[in-house]
């Protein structure tokens, strides 16, 4: 049965508000601190959306979590709970979707913030992927997020993390019968049944060989579920966008609040 585009609209949003907060099913605790790259972008002290650091004052997540509200972007913690010393938080002073995002495809933005964070151990930036993946790629790809770990409503205590599986893109495209798979995605699965993101773990990174390939864009009704695999922006399609925001964009003066 082929999807119309409200039919794809409504998919992505369900990924988003589904339900409260960022969902990574099936998976583990990441060790502390080792995932320095990770934004928590928060509504009133809810996480929303993920996202990862880019560049000191610059966080790149998916184009459907742009909202009409200011997001406040929290980076250096592991826990969403509990005071941290290393947190550094910031507001969003613009976001720059792609401009052919089309509510399915191009699902990329850039958030710029109000002020330039300051790297240490637990705040880092992460290189983006430049180049072709591969089914080879599979072994050291894991996604992250924090929120249900049972599509359930069953929040962690701490920054979850799952292995990923890549898909090729026949596969891919065969098993979501009708919804339109780009080139600029890329997809995966668990390595078994019942892992992988949920709602609300938008924008949040696939990283391969500690590169940042693809941002969660969409997956199916059901959180790691095989039948629909999860589906990412393939951040690789987009260096040259990417760049030229960067570019037109200098780097904040001030330091992190």
């Amino acid at each position: 049965m082929h999807l119309t585009m409200r039919a794809i609209t409504l998919l992505l949003l369900f990924v988003l508000n589904g339900a409260d907060g960022t969902h990574i099913v099936g998976g583990r605790d990441a060790p502390s601190h080792s995932r320095p790259y990770m934004a928590s972008l928060q509504v009133q002290g809810q996480h929303v959306c993920g996202g990862l650091l880019v560049r000191e004052d610059f966080v790149l997540t998916a184009a459907h979590c742009r909202l009409r509200r200011t997001y406040t972007v929290v980076l250096g913690v592991d826990s969403l709970t509990g005071d941290e010393p290393d947190t550094q938080v910031f507001t969003a002073a613009r976001d720059i979707p792609h401009p052919d995002y089309d509510g399915h495809e191009n699902d990329i933005m850039l958030l710029k913030l109000n002020a330039s964070a300051q790297l240490t151990e637990q705040v880092q930036l992460i290189a983006l992927k430049r180049g072709r993946m591969g089914r080879r790629d599979s072994g050291s790809c894991i996604t992250a997020g924090w929120g249900d770990i049972g599509d359930n409503r069953t929040l962690p205590d701490t920054l979850q993390e799952v292995n990923v599986t890549l898909l090729s893109q026949r596969t891919c495209r065969r098993r979501w019968r009708g919804v339109p798979i780009a080139r600029t995605m890329v997809c995966g699965t668990g390595s078994r049944d019942l892992q992988g993101f949920c709602s609300g773990d938008s924008g949040g990174p696939l990283v391969c060989d500690g590169e940042a390939a693809g941002v969660v864009s969409f997956s199916g009704r059901r959180c790691g579920n095989p039948r629909t695999p999860d589906v990412y922006t393939r951040i690789s399609s987009f260096t040259d966008w990417i760049s030229s925001v960067l570019n037109s964009n200098q780097t904040n003066e001030a330091s992190y609040e």
